[in-house]
């Protein structure tokens, strides 16, 4: 069986090995070779990183046409209203690409949300909101621009979930094993 392993990558990570520049490499926090990203985060962005020793497993959880869910916490600034998430649900047209339909919602702050090192930036005068996205795609930078888009930058980006694997008790910095295959992954052969 393929071995799947959960990352809970913290900012200022790439989504791969090696460092570069003034980003850090994940090498320091995963001793374990012969493992790969499926799936990448950048390097401003926080949380589930998935990584595997199956290459066909690692393209299935990269590539959009398996419509693999991918669930994100949004920290925006400003306070969207119902039009807004509106726009997000449906599609954002961009010149290169239209954006397919997510799921949008409003959630309060998650709980046990770790801090972030360097610390958001606080304006006492802009409130912010956090928004549950869950897409089954992801192009370069996608949320950010579309969350800009619509009026509300966004602050913080936070994966929670790949289809069935989430970062439930996993600190920054932390892995486990993820205890099945694909289909455990995508939801399907679990019994609830």
């Amino acid at each position: 069986m393929a071995r799947i392993i959960l990352l809970n990558k913290p900012y200022g990570y790439l989504s791969q090995f090696t460092p570069e520049g003034r980003w850090q490499g994940l090498k320091a926090l995963l001793p374990v070779p012969g493992v790969y990203v499926a799936g990448r985060l950048d390097a401003d962005s926080e949380g589930l990183l998935l990584l595997t020793d199956d290459g066909s497993l690692q393209a299935r959880v990269a590539d959009p046409k398996h419509k693999l869910a991918k669930t994100y916490w949004v920290q925006v600034e400003g306070e969207p209203d119902e039009a807004a998430l509106e726009q997000l649900r449906c599609g954002v047209r961009y010149a290169d690409f239209t954006t397919q339909p997510c799921a949008v919602r409003r959630i309060p702050e998650p709980e046990n949300l770790w801090p972030r090192e360097p610390p958001i930036r606080f304006r006492q005068s802009i409130p912010t909101a956090w928004l549950e996205i869950v897409l089954r795609e992801g192009k370069n930078r996608q949320l950010r621009r579309m969350t800009a888009h619509v009026g509300f930058p966004t602050l913080r980006l936070i994966r929670y979930a790949v289809g069935a694997a989430t970062l439930e008790g996993l600190a920054p910095g932390d892995w486990r094993e993820f205890g099945g295959g694909y289909a455990e992954l995508a939801g399907r052969g679990v019994r609830r």
